[in-house]
């Protein structure tokens, strides 16, 4: 299990660098993932909220009718459908284990295709919506250095700032570490 880092780590803001090695590193790396996600609770974890600046993350979120959907996705393209243009205050609300114990509404697009390698490098290919699709869209955003609170509309972009300077994030720094420190993310 690894320490999840806080808004405002650099690793964060940064775009990730593509996998280029399919090898008994990646598998730790990814077997981590899955530990620390685990403990958080998560739905899914981006390699750079451990600390990690690779283009993976992975995911644990059943279908409609309970059947397990688990698995990781390296080197991903993310293709979604249009985003619905509607009040903010109506978007289904989102968080993230780097800005844990809060909740905000973001909107977000209803549908996607994921293109991905698997760990042994072998490209698939699946379609996503609802909550799933959104988890898709938030881990995807990791990999391209944003968080979701930085896709926040008024007034909810300023209680996110307030948040953070409360709580002393949005500097280098700030971790937590799963099934030890207290926070409900």
């Amino acid at each position: 299990m690894r320490p999840i880092v806080i808004y405002g780590e650099d690793i964060l803001h940064r775009v990730a660098h593509a996998v280029t090695s399919f090898d008994s590193s990646l598998i730790d790396l990814v077997n981590d993932m899955f530990e620390t996600m685990d403990a958080a609770p998560g739905v899914g974890l981006a390699a750079p909220q451990i600390g990690v600046p690779l283009r993976v993350f992975v995911y644990d979120y059943p279908t409609d009718d309970g059947t397990p959907r688990r698995g990781v996705a390296i080197n991903p393209q993310l293709f979604v459908s249009p985003t619905e243009v509607r009040d903010p205050d109506a978007a289904d609300e989102e968080g993230c284990l780097s800005f844990p114990g809060e909740r905000y509404p973001l909107i977000r697009a209803e549908s996607g295709i994921l293109r991905a390698l698997n760990i042994d490098g072998t490209p698939f290919e699946m379609e996503c919506d609802g909550w799933f699709a959104r988890i898709m869209q938030h881990e995807f955003d990791h990999l391209n250095g944003i968080i979701y609170v930085d896709r926040l509309a008024s007034p909810f972009d300023r209680a996110a700032a307030k948040v953070m300077k409360r709580q002393g994030w949005g500097i280098p720094g700030a971790s937590w570490m799963p099934g030890v420190d207290n926070l409900d993310a």
